[in-house]
């Protein structure tokens, strides 16, 4: 008779465990030769391309070799003379950096506001490319001069460089600031937890490492997919969450076992085939679960698809190689001196599954009305000025610039290209043309793009409506051999909130159906997979609409110091959805797997439950805690996006590591009973960490009662 095959991830830890010095230089040099050959490589970052008319916009600018100017707009408020003064003065010193357009110019009676108070001068920035910066340096420094040689006036700037600047650099610093409290955060966390500083310091190790290699991988990746910064945050997020989960599942059977006496080789092998298979399905199983987001098409999602795919790659392959090198070095060291049960969720599982539909119902009923708010959300992406808070000086002018000239601080780009020699010389494209009252239009080669500003600043339902207004009226000019295509922020907002919104039924259906079938697989149970579906989708559902409440409707921000534009990002619901169904899997299939061996172990279905429970719960709440601490550092950041995903992933995780994990989902198995495991066979006891009945229960024919 054959010996009974081992798990793949036994075998890869007894190897890791037997060439320990290979496995551990092996992958701290892995990650030293992903980060070194991604720097040394040097290669450049490929560049997104926007969605729908917005994006064909895109292409046809990406297409075109020739300089296109950027503008950045100067308000100049205060009287007329001193006003006039102050532009004559801005005209003459912005001299060679640009051409400045100003009420100066005859006929430009659009460059003074309705009410006669303020001027506007529009700058292009001039060329070529590799010159921009500098002439943009010296614009700003121009405008401070000016500033100082007239005190009497007002003088701000915003416009394409600014406002990008503005974004670039509060996105920098709220890393930095990110960076900077959730490592020491989840360091002090976990010190809490295992009450070891050595014990401790390993899940920081294997993050610190995993998210350095992912970063050094992406470095190559993403010369080919588009990544961006705010890419970035997530992936940091993602990879901090998934690699300290994975340790803690290890660690914990691991000093498990060797509290229950088994030597280290033994305590390594249960801990391999037990936490390291439950990593390794929740690894694939959140892999999975965000390739859903390909199905949007978005370049963004691509690039954030890629990132998740390798940090978690790496996460599980630190977690089944080198974290079981590292453990048997230690050996005893990281052996747990206190208890490996938790006494409070044990005795939370015990009530529950005493009265199963009192407690699972009231736990589903207090979610259903946390889900109510989120029937109301509007998806809606933020403007700069809404992004970011108006003490930040390119946001003041922004807006005091929307209130004298509206659209002006980023209007329209209305992008024309020839698909006839000479179309675009037509005097009737010309007409066509100023019909729009552009504030500048800039040629280059056979495109020409006009900036037309719309009747309300840059996004929301106002701007909205402008935008499809001026949509249809460029449809409607005789552009004879002429393309057309009307770009810009407001543009690319409603093009990316459209497309998510034609294609989220397809992400939404790809992860349910994904997340079904995994949990069919892994448990032979087709109950199994319904009670995870139906609990996630309860506690997201709670998620939104604390999001709504909270952000679209404004009740936090006295707490977290916004002001909201009544609106939700248009990317997060889906975004959270996906991630949160990924990672709270980590938790479902670590708890139930607990319950299925102590089930498997000879336990009736009820006192499965509540050792399964009372096992797990203690590292799926230190889990947890690790995760929302992180989260939250992002709701206190400036962004009102991070805030927003900081605070909605907080919530997620906090609700499902309790109420769902903790009541619902021990609810709804005992409900369930001996149905949930039709083809179980109960076998002897063995009398190993987990297999008594938790303290307090007695076992009879009928299940569990109070001993």
């Amino acid at each position: 008779m054959l010996p009974e095959s081992k798990p793949i991830t036994e075998r890869i830890a007894g190897w890791s465990v037997r060439h320990r010095a290979l496995a551990i230089t092996g992958w701290f040099a892995l990650v030293v030769v992903m980060v070194v050959f991604s720097g040394l490589l040097g290669l450049d970052g490929e560049n997104s391309t926007d969605p729908g008319e917005s994006g064909r916009a895109d292409q046809v600018r990406t297409s075109q070799a020739g300089y296109i100017p950027p503008i950045e707009n100067v308000l100049v408020q205060g009287d007329a003379p001193a006003r006039r003064a102050a532009v004559q003065d801005l005209v003459g010193t912005l001299r060679g950096h640009g051409t400045v357009h100003s009420p100066l110019e005859p006929g430009r009676t659009d460059l003074v506001s309705a009410d006669g108070r303020s001027s506007l001068a529009v700058i292009e920035i001039s060329g070529p490319l590799e010159s921009v910066p500098e002439h943009y340096r010296a614009i700003v420094q121009g405008i401070d001069d000016v500033k100082e040689r007239h005190p009497g006036v007002r003088l701000a700037h915003a416009g394409d460089l600014s406002l990008s600047k503005a974004v670039d650099e509060g996105i920098k610093d709220d890393m930095k600031r990110a960076e900077f409290f959730s490592v020491p955060l989840t360091l002090v966390i976990l010190l809490v937890v295992f009450g070891s500083l050595l014990t401790a310091g390993i899940p920081v190790l294997l993050a610190a490492t995993t998210v350095a290699g992912t970063f050094g991988v992406l470095g190559i990746v993403g010369h080919w997919v588009p990544f961006n910064s705010a890419g970035s945050s997530i992936v940091l997020l993602i990879g901090i969450a998934v690699s300290i989960d994975y340790a803690l599942f290890y660690l914990r059977r691991q000093r498990e076992e060797l509290a229950a006496g088994h030597s280290v080789a033994d305590a390594l092998r249960t801990a391999s085939r037990t936490s390291g298979h439950v990593v390794a399905v929740s690894g694939l199983t959140v892999m999975l679960c965000v390739a859903g987001l390909l199905f949007t098409g978005l370049d963004n999602f691509k690039g954030l698809t890629a990132g998740t795919f390798i940090v978690v790659g790496l996460a599980v392959t630190a977690s089944v190689t080198v974290l079981p090198a590292m453990l048997s070095v230690l050996g005893h060291r990281v052996r747990s001196r206190g208890r490996t049960t938790s006494r409070v969720w044990t005795a939370v599982a015990l009530r529950v599954v005493r009265r199963p539909l009192l407690w699972g119902g009231a736990a589903a009923l207090a979610l259903i009305v946390m889900t109510l708010p989120a029937f109301g959300m509007r998806l809606q992406d933020a403007a700069v000025t809404d992004s970011l808070p108006r003490d930040v000086p390119v946001v003041d002018a922004a807006l005091r610039m929307q209130e004298a000239f509206p659209g002006s601080p980023s209007p329209a780009q209305v992008v024309l290209w020839e698909k006839e020699p000479g179309a675009l010389d037509a005097p009737a494209v010309r007409t066509a043309v100023e019909s729009l009252h552009p504030t500048t239009t800039a040629r280059s080669g056979d495109i020409m793009i006009a900036r037309v500003p719309l009747a309300h600043f840059d996004r929301g339902e106002q701007a909205n409506r402008s935008l499809l207004e001026l949509r249809r009226t460029v449809d409607a000019l005789e552009l004879d051999g002429v393309g057309h295509a009307v770009a810009g922020k407001t543009a690319v907002a409603h093009d990316f909130a459209q497309v998510i919104g034609d294609r989220a039924p397809l992400v939404y259906g790809f992860v349910l159906v994904l997340a079904f079938l995994l949990l069919a697989a892994a448990f032979r149970s087709v109950a199994v997979p319904l009670i995870s579906i139906l609990l996630n989708l309860l506690s997201i559902g709670a998620a939104y609409g604390v999001l709504t409440w909270g952000f679209q409707d404004g009740r936090l921000g006295w707490a977290l110091d916004f002001a909201s534009y009544g609106a939700i990002v248009s990317w997060l619901p889906l975004f959270m959805f996906v991630i949160l169904f990924g990672l709270s899997m980590d938790y479902h299939i670590f708890i139930l797997s607990r319950i299925r061996e102590r089930r498997a172990a000879g336990a009736t279905a009820a006192e499965a439950i509540v050792t399964g429970i009372g096992t797990s719960s203690g590292v799926v709440t230190s889990a947890a805690t690790i995760m929302i601490a992180a989260f939250s550092v992002f709701a206190v950041l400036s962004a009102i996006e991070y805030k927003m995903m900081g605070v909605g992933l907080a919530v997620a995780i906090l609700i499902d590591a309790t109420l769902v994990r903790g009541v619902l989902l021990p609810a709804a198995m005992a409900a369930l009973g001996e149905r949930l495991w039709p083809g179980a066979r109960r076998a002897s006891v063995r009398p190993d960490a987990g297999s008594a009945p938790a303290a307090g229960l007695h076992r009879d024919e009928s299940g569990v009662r109070p001993a």
